[in-house]
């Protein structure tokens, strides 16, 4: 009888979700060319293709699609009697995978994650940050972190600290020959950082008046898809940024950099870690959850 790799397994659901070896190999935390040699065994030592794979797409073949749609349900009993030995862990261990976005993997690296890393040294932590949405279950992620008005319906939340806030900002050097504005409309006369969203669309400036919203359309002398990159340039006063306060408190508690229209810009949501239930999850992503909460007690004091 052949051996057979549980990985190799997880790997073609992984693959078949994602529809993209690349996409597939960020989840599993390999290269792609592992993968597809991985996949490639697999299919030799079980004779069949499981995947037509071109240069522009990968789909399931129909053994493939018979394959994943009968080993998906034995998988999922393992991976659960795999968690219920593990919640018996007295030392925490393992991988856990968190999926958020990038300006939240900042918020959360510190005072979380690292100090997370510091009381459980032999646990791994993955952190994938992107700009869209998943569904964290489907992509095999234990836990997801985004704004609380983002967080499915059905998922358990905890808030991960204080409301946040937007931050209009340009160096002092900036405004040394230009008026400052005093409403979001006078930025139309203004050099802007511009900002491009992760599926191609220009970001709209937002703000709020009396409860509505208030979106400006900016123009500027450069497009960035990053808000460090954005820092650089407003730093460099190419023009006016638009961040999340976290990402430029400093320079603007130092000074070099000035806030302009802050009575439109009110609080936003908070950040959430965010899970689904779990029977018996891993020692490792229990007291990941008690330190979450911990943290959100500490916030809610403060």
């Amino acid at each position: 009888m052949r051996n057979y790799n549980l990985t190799d397994f997880d790997a073609v659901l992984a693959i078949s979700r994602r529809g993209s070896f690349r996409a597939a190999a960020l989840d599993l935390g390999m290269s792609t060319s592992a993968l597809s040699n991985a996949i490639a065994k697999l299919e030799g030592q079980l004779g069949v293709r499981l995947f037509n794979r071109t240069t522009r797409s990968v789909s399931l073949t129909d053994a493939g699609r018979r394959f994943v749609d009968q080993v998906t349900p034995a998988l999922t009993d393992i991976h659960q009697a795999l968690d219920t030995v593990r919640s018996q862990q007295e030392t925490p261990s393992g991988t856990l995978r968190i999926n958020t976005f990038a300006t939240a993997g900042r918020e959360i690296i510190a005072p979380l994650v690292i100090e997370y890393l510091r009381r459980f040294p032999q646990v791994h932590i993955d952190i994938v940050t992107e700009g869209k949405l998943v569904d964290i279950v489907a992509a095999g992620f234990d836990f997801g972190v985004r704004s609380e008005n983002l967080v499915p319906t059905d998922m358990i939340a905890i808030p991960l600290g204080p409301s946040r806030r937007y931050a209009v900002v340009a160096t002092p050097s900036y405004f040394e020959d230009r008026d400052r504005p005093r409403v979001p409309s006078d930025l139309l006369a203004h050099a802007c950082i511009r900002t491009r969203l992760p599926y191609g669309a220009m970001f709209r400036w937002q703000f709020e008046a009396e409860g509505q919203p208030v979106q400006v359309d900016v123009d500027g002398p450069i497009t960035l898809d990053e808000a460090s990159l954005a820092r650089i340039a407003v730093l460099e006063s190419v023009g006016i940024g638009f961040f999340m306060e976290s990402d430029v408190r400093d320079d603007i508690e130092a000074g070099r950099l000035v806030r302009i229209l802050e009575q439109w810009t009110p609080p936003l949501s908070p950040l959430c870690l965010y899970y689904p239930s779990r029977r018996n999850p891993p020692a490792a992503f229990k007291v990941f959850v008690d330190l979450a909460r911990e943290l959100a007690r500490s916030s809610r004091q403060h």
